[in-house]
């Protein structure tokens, strides 16, 4: 759950990103796992669901590094964070994500998928790119 107020904007990198809405400092907690909010969902479950359900949780999901059974599914804006391979956020620990600089009003929060997922690859059909 995001611990910092947000917004989420069309994004440079793909369609929409979350957005800061005030300054925030480096090394500023940003968010943690938060179980009773963040959704946990058993993998074996999602066969069972509508597809356009499996969709958004193919789409919105990733691995819990607790249990790899499971995967999380954000209910806030942190949901709508874009990969970049430079980003401005760590999340090395699994419960826990950090602002690596300072990060100004209006700034687009990015950070890097592989860390918190290992199979993550970029989809074809999916435009990542840099903002300078």
């Amino acid at each position: 759950m995001m611990l910092i107020p947000t917004y989420v904007a069309p994004s440079a990198i793909e369609g929409v990103g979350i957005f800061a809405a005030e300054k925030i400092p480096a090394g500023t907690r940003i968010w943690e796992l938060e179980p009773a909010f963040d959704r946990l969902i058993r993998q074996g479950d999602v066969a069972g669901f509508p597809p356009v359900i499996q969709a958004f949780v193919e789409r919105y999901s990733y691995p819990y590094p607790h249990d790899p059974e499971r995967l999380i599914v954000e209910l806030d804006n942190g949901r709508f964070m874009n990969h970049s391979d430079a980003p401005n956020t760590v999340f090395s620990d699994p419960d826990a994500g950090y602002t690596l600089r300072d990060i100004d009003v209006g700034e687009e929060l990015t950070c890097n998928y592989g860390e918190f997922d290992p199979g993550f690859e970029i989809l074809p059909g999916r435009r990542f790119v840099e903002t300078v």
